[in-house]
C-alpha cells in the first residue's frame, strides 16, 4: 500500500501528529514519521522532501506552528498532495499557522485541515489514496457507517431518557 509521509518541525507537535499516525494505522496505511525543522536543518529537509516520492510516499501530512513554512516547502518540493496541519501555539492559538498554510502562492497548493486536526489530515490522506484503492475505499465507507451508527445510538438514547439523565449518565 502506498505510504504517507508524516513530518513535523518539533517534537512538541507529536501529540497532534500521533493522531494522524493512529488513524492511518486504523485504515492499514503504511506511513513514515519524522521530525525535521525546515528552518534549523534545511539541508536535511530538502533531502527528505525530494526523496519522498522515490520511497513510495504518495501524500505528505505536514504539521507546523507559527510561521508554518514546513507544509508549503513540502508542496514546493514534492509533486503529489500535501496536507497541512496548523498547530496551536501559546501566543496566537494557531491562527498564525492557519493563515500561513492556507495563503500559499499560486501553483503551490496545500490542503489544510483544522488547527490540531491530525485525525482529519489522516482521513483526507486516506480518501486521496482510496481513489486508486478499492479496498481502502470500502474501509472508509465502513468507517462512515460506524460514525453514523454511533451518532444515531446517542440520539436514540437521548430520546429515550431525556437530556438530564443523558448528561448525568454519560
Amino acid at each position: 500500500m502506498p505510504k504517507v509521509g508524516i513530518v513535523m518541525g518539533s517534537d512538541s507537535d507529536l501529540k497532534v501528529m500521533s493522531k494522524a499516525a493512529a488513524t492511518l494505522e486504523k485504515f492499514g496505511i503504511d506511513y513514515e514519521m519524522t521530525i525535521i525543522s525546515a528552518h534549523r536543518m534545511p539541508d536535511v529537509f530538502f533531502d527528505w522532501a525530494k526523496a519522498a516520492e522515490g520511497k513510495g510516499i504518495k501524500v505528505i501530512i505536514a504539521g507546523a506552528g507559527m510561521a508554518a513554512h514546513l507544509p508549503g516547502m513540502c508542496a514546493a518540493l514534492f509533486p503529489m498532495p500535501v496536507i497541512g496541519i496548523p498547530m496551536s501555539g501559546k501566543n496566537l492559538e494557531g491562527m498564525d499557522a492557519l493563515y500561513s498554510i492556507v495563503q500559499m502562492p499560486p501553483g503551490i497548493p496545500v490542503a489544510t485541515v483544522a488547527i490540531d486536526g491530525g485525525m482529519n489530515a489522516a482521513i483526507l490522506a486516506a480518501k486521496m489514496l482510496a481513489m486508486s484503492d478499492p479496498e481502502l475505499l470500502e474501509k472508509l465507507k465502513a468507517y462512515s457507517a460506524e460514525m453514523k451508527d454511533t451518532v444515531q445510538a446517542k440520539a436514540d438514547r437521548l430520546a429515550e431518557v431525556g437530556y438530564e439523565e443523558y448528561l448525568n449518565n454519560k
